[in-house]
């Protein structure tokens, strides 16, 4: 496979390091015009103005990107890809005033997509989130992060694993997928009125069985689903058993979500809409990744998350779509980037890092992605625009000409 190509001609956009960018550094990207970007055998070997590049007596694919911006792959660190079945009926339901959680008490919500996971084959939920991938690669992810936790059985959360290792290991991928466990997500029906027999079977049975499917750990840390202390109980078990740990938090209720995700080293806590000024605090201190999802607060018409005070208290802020089929039917990178830059009130800047370089963190990879550096690998988006400033002025629409994985082209316009 040729993973071989050479950019010339290219304004450079992007993030630099090896690690989140934390607080006002968010703001501090790399702009530079005229530049070569090499990438040989899919890591990327040189940047440099196009004045010093020298050929080197390798065969490159050769792309001329005179007026047009070159970033670093996107990288979508909170989704909910493998599932089975639709619930747009419910998403009417939210129009007419009913809340997320009611729907979940009258047998909605998360559900109504176990019932249908459970019955999908592996092969199923595999087709099915190719097309997703396909469109993802479309917008410039070059990276996603994929969850279970549409199972809430030993069994059906295995094959919800397997199928994310397909598509992770599948030689002719389009992008990285990055595996996470959420068998945690919901109490299911069967289990109603026992939550903490529940959190034993996730303990005493599903951690050992899924030990080495998944890279990450993940709850729904939430009221009336699992609260503070099972969720404590369930991390502990996930890092003894070598899992790095993420949490939903805080999402519907102030809860201490965030508190507890810095606690416990988790890699990031992710929503934060209802996220208290000590939690904010905690995590900025602990380098906990704040992962916000701001398509899913605008189709639940809830506040958005407060980059600002994250940003302003010096933490790390990623920007993620929490593609799912309930809460947040999208994966739009385009309508994530308006609504970070028109409601959230961060700088595009910000946002291209957030993208970029901290969702890379978010998924523990940013020493191998999410910047455009020597030694770091060929993921790279090259937009239609000259001036990186189109991302959120062209609103909700895609700027994207060309997608690079690893130095193989799986998109052009």
């Amino acid at each position: 496979m040729e993973r071989n190509i050479i950019i010339r001609n290219a304004t450079l956009v992007t993030p630099l390091g090896n690690e989140a960018v934390r607080g006002d550094g968010m703001g501090s990207i790399s702009v530079r015009g005229q530049m070569t970007i090499a990438v040989r055998e899919g890591v990327i070997t040189d940047v440099l103005p196009d004045t010093d590049w020298q050929a080197d007596g390798n065969s490159y694919k050769e792309i001329d990107a005179a007026g047009r911006v070159v970033l670093p792959g996107f990288v979508d660190s909170h989704t909910h890809l493998i599932f089975g079945g639709y619930r747009p009926d419910e998403f009417g339901w939210r129009l007419n005033g009913e809340s997320y959680m009611s729907i979940m008490e009258r047998g909605g919500g998360i559900q109504s997509t176990v019932n249908s996971t459970r019955t999908a084959t592996c092969d199923e939920l595999v087709e099915k989130a190719g097309w997703f991938i396909n469109r993802m690669v479309e917008m410039g992810v070059t990276t996603v992060e994929a969850k279970s936790g549409y199972g809430l059985d030993t069994a059906t959360e295995v094959k919800m694993l397997d199928a994310i290792s397909r598509l992770a290991e599948d030689p002719e991928r389009k992008l990285d997928v990055v595996s996470t466990f959420l068998g945690a997500h919901a109490v299911p029906s069967e289990y109603k009125g026992r939550t903490g027999e529940y959190v034993d079977l996730i303990i005493n049975e599903m951690i050992p069985v899924v030990k080495g499917k998944a890279k990450f750990f993940d709850i729904f840390t939430e009221k009336n689903v699992f609260e503070i202390e099972d969720s404590r109980r369930m991390l502990e078990a996930a890092r003894q058993a070598g899992f790095k740990l993420k949490l939903h938090a805080d999402e519907i209720v102030t809860l201490g979500g965030a508190e507890l995700a810095a606690e416990m080293g988790a890699v990031s806590a992710d929503h934060l809409l209802h996220v208290s000024d000590e939690g904010i605090r905690m995590m900025a201190e602990k380098g906990t990744v704040a992962t916000l999802l701001p398509l899913t607060a605008f189709a639940l018409k809830e506040p958005f998350a407060p980059a600002r005070k994250f940003i302003e208290a010096g933490a790390a802020v990623a920007l993620a779509t929490d593609l799912n089929p309930g809460s947040c039917f999208s994966g739009s990178i385009p309508l994530t980037i308006a609504l970070a830059c028109i409601y959230m009130k961060m700088t595009i800047e910000e946002t291209i890092t957030a993208l970029t370089l901290n969702g890379a963190a978010a998924v523990g990879m940013a020493d191998q992605i999410g910047s455009v550096e020597v030694g770091k690998r060929g993921n790279l988006v090259m937009l239609e625009f000259s001036n990186y400033h189109m991302l959120p002025y062209y609103v909700g629409m895609n700027c994207v000409n060309t997608t690079i994985h690893d130095g193989r082209i799986v998109y052009q316009a």
